[in-house]
């Protein structure tokens, strides 16, 4: 029996219809470099400092990011410089004198350490050293403790101090 026109086009659409689609691998993959750039090149633009649990930060609208420096973490306790405790925050406020003698003498290590420059030019750059360090103190810190630290970093050659702040969140304007 001879079958109609109409019949074998369907005959061709069932075929064509029935075989299993492929998926392409090469778009996926594509789609998957562009968006691991995409994610590498944005992560790249925050610098978040480690905290600890016993430090809350004050709050602030400073809009420059956080260099990579030494940190020297202040809590109700302890007086810690990159994780490793230095003095009793307690002794260190009972003490008479601005200088914290662990604080200075870590941080001259510190400076004696830092071996990205060639011989010649630590020699010459000795007189002009101005360190950086990131002072992040508990907001419930006193003063005097804070001056004491910051006194003591400067005759240690760390003249170049930053605060460690937590950054308010943008409001949105309503208008």
């Amino acid at each position: 029996m001879k079958k109609s026109v109409r019949a074998m086009r369907m005959e061709r659409h069932h075929k064509r219809m029935a075989k299993e689609s492929k998926l392409s691998l090469v778009s996926l993959m594509d789609i998957f470099t562009i968006l691991v750039f995409f994610l590498m090149f944005n992560a790249s633009d925050v610098q978040v400092l480690q905290t600890h649990k016993s430090v809350s930060l004050p709050k602030s609208d400073a809009e420059l990011a956080a260099r990579e420096t030494l940190v020297l973490m202040v809590n109700a306790q302890d007086l810690l410089l990159q994780g490793q405790k230095l003095a009793d925050v307690d002794a260190v406020l009972l003490q008479p004198d601005d200088i914290i003698p662990a604080l200075e003498k870590e941080l001259n290590y510190q400076r004696t350490r830092n071996t990205n420059l060639p011989v010649e030019a630590q020699q010459v750059n000795s007189q002009e050293f101005a360190g950086a360090i990131t002072i992040m103190g508990d907001q419930a810190i006193p003063y005097q403790l804070l001056k004491k630290i910051m006194q003591t970093c400067a005759q240690a050659g760390y003249t170049d101090i930053s605060l460690a702040v937590e950054q308010n969140t943008p409001q949105g304007d309503t208008a």
